[in-house]
């Protein structure tokens, strides 16, 4: 684990040290207060959904995997074999549409297949080592990174997410400072683009997206208590 994060450390310093020094070839203009409201709204919504579904997975695996002597294949996991990283790959995604041009998006999407399918690889030869037929079956039945949407629509979302104020409160550190750093980067364009208050024409509809999170943890951390 440790030189997995520092492998995707030295990734996103190489990232961050690139778009340093081109800026220009990488933000997206901030001109369209209708288009700029549209993408932070989306990107907030996806990036506090991939956090979410990463506390979601990580919390019920640790609480169900008995140590890794039990193959976890309900809950987030009945969904898709790889919450996780597709929770990554939801916060990802959300960030670069909020800064980024188009193009970003597909370079982007590249850069996680190539990082993480390797991953996924790894961790699927060693499941079926370890579960063998246990692991095929699942395989056969569960997709490895995006659920089916009928599936996912066909029952209550606390099912797919469930979620405990104790798993949230284990990975608030790293949650918080994300979602700050995209609002504050983002207030900073768009008041370089055009003034306080072209930003604040857009705050209003990110806050309404942050509070519905919010009810969607209550919600979530309710139904999950309730089922148990």
């Amino acid at each position: 684990m440790k030189k997995r994060i520092k492998i995707n450390g030295v990734i996103i310093f190489l990232i961050v040290v690139f778009i340093a020094f081109f800026p220009k070839a990488f933000f997206r203009d901030r001109v369209s207060v209708a288009v700029n409201g549209v993408t932070a709204v989306l990107g907030i919504a996806l990036v506090l959904l991939g956090q979410i579904m990463r506390i979601s997975a990580r919390g019920y695996k640790s609480e169900n995997s008995r140590e890794g002597n039990a193959l976890v294949k309900d809950g987030p996991y009945a969904f898709v074999r790889n919450p996780m990283y597709l929770g990554i790959l939801l916060i990802g995604l959300g960030i670069v549409l909020i800064f980024f041009k188009p193009w970003v998006v597909a370079a982007f999407l590249l850069i996680f297949i190539a990082r993480y399918l390797a991953l996924i690889f790894q961790e699927e030869k060693k499941l079926l080592a370890v579960f063998p037929a246990e692991y095929k079956d699942y395989q056969n039945k569960v997709p490895r990174l995006f659920p089916s949407l009928k599936s996912f629509f066909s029952q209550d979302i606390s099912a797919c997410m469930p979620l405990k104020w104790s798993w949230v409160s284990k990975e608030i550190n790293s949650v918080l400072p994300v979602l700050f750093f995209t609002l504050l980067v983002q207030l900073w364009l768009d008041i370089r683009a055009g003034g306080l208050r072209f930003y604040l024409k857009e705050a209003a509809s990110i806050a309404l997206t942050i509070a519905v999170f919010i009810g969607l943890v209550v919600y979530l951390n309710k139904k999950t208590n309730a089922a148990r």
